[in-house]
């Protein structure tokens, strides 16, 4: 895939450098619900062939862009708040969610307009250490019951509905290991806001809440041993030993991704790996 150029984020990575990711698909999937007609083999529950960044964003864009066109009247006038849609990106842990989330959204506001696109992380949701400990779930942080799931689909159903308004978003701070509020912003401008987290596609309560809200969910499908060095990584980055490191990652990241894995049928499409190292992004 050739070099594109990709516009510099003031959000700085949260997944370190990984190895390149061109392998190719692992197979199609059988899709749990009909094939929208006129999407072809890149719809519901199949792999494509690798996307670069440029066409992703065009197809992200195509759902802002689509509903635009359907709501318009007869006679070309549109309704007085263009329609805004959200798109979830979901995968396992340390598949690069957030990563090509970013770039697909500077792409936008690249193309489209500073204003166009937002980042809207499913991480701002994470339970903050106190009530982790709380609940006994301080080991298992990370995990499904670790997030707060109705504050998350609460948040995506009032940005899906409320376009005159200026919509604060909070995000995880792995400095200092706790959400923090407002981070992000989702402009009334942004028409396109894409959202990704590990658990967007399970079919559990609170998540289908969430799902409700996005026009379409994409799988982001990393080899494990991709993923795994890159969990590590982020461990020994937190602050973990490499013995410590590895067993979070064992017990913890590992039986995650697993569960993630299982929702992969119910996503509209399952993004190819391709190399994402070339997206550079600066504190």
């Amino acid at each position: 895939m050739a070099d594109l150029p990709v516009p510099e984020n003031p959000a700085g990575p949260d997944l370190p450098a990984g190895p390149d990711l061109s392998a190719g698909p692992q197979g199609p999937v059988p899709p749990e619900r009909p094939e929208p007609p006129g999407h072809g083999a890149a719809r519901p529950g199949r792999s494509a062939p690798p996307l670069d960044l440029a066409a992703l964003a065009a197809e992200a864009w195509s759902l802002v862009a689509d509903d635009a066109a359907r709501s318009a009247a007869p006679d070309g006038v549109t309704d007085a708040v263009p329609p805004r849609r959200l798109l979830g990106i979901a995968g396992a842990p340390g598949a690069g969610k957030s990563t090509l989330a970013r770039a697909l959204v500077a792409a936008v506001r690249e193309r489209h307009g500073a204003g166009s696109a937002a980042y809207l992380p499913l991480d701002g949701f994470h339970l903050s250490n106190a009530q982790l400990r709380r609940l006994g779930l301080t080991d298992r942080k990370g995990s499904e019951p670790s997030f707060d799931v109705w504050g998350y689909a609460a948040l995506l159903d009032r940005v899906r509905r409320e376009g005159r308004r200026e919509i604060y978003v909070p995000d995880y701070d792995r400095t200092l290991h706790e959400p923090v509020a407002a981070r992000h912003l989702v402009p009334p401008s942004a028409r396109l806001v894409i959202t990704e987290g590990n658990y967007l596609a399970c079919d559990a309560p609170g998540w289908r809440a969430a799902r409700a809200s996005l026009a379409e969910v994409w799988y982001l499908e990393t080899a494990d041993a991709v993923r795994e060095h890159r969990l590590v990584e982020r461990q020994l980055a937190g602050g973990r030993d490499a013995e410590q490191a590895r067993a979070w990652v064992a017990g913890n990241d590992q039986p995650n991704g697993e569960q993630v894995k299982e929702s992969r049928r119910r996503c509209d499409r399952v993004l190819v790996p391709f190399d994402m190292d070339m997206f550079s992004w600066r504190d």
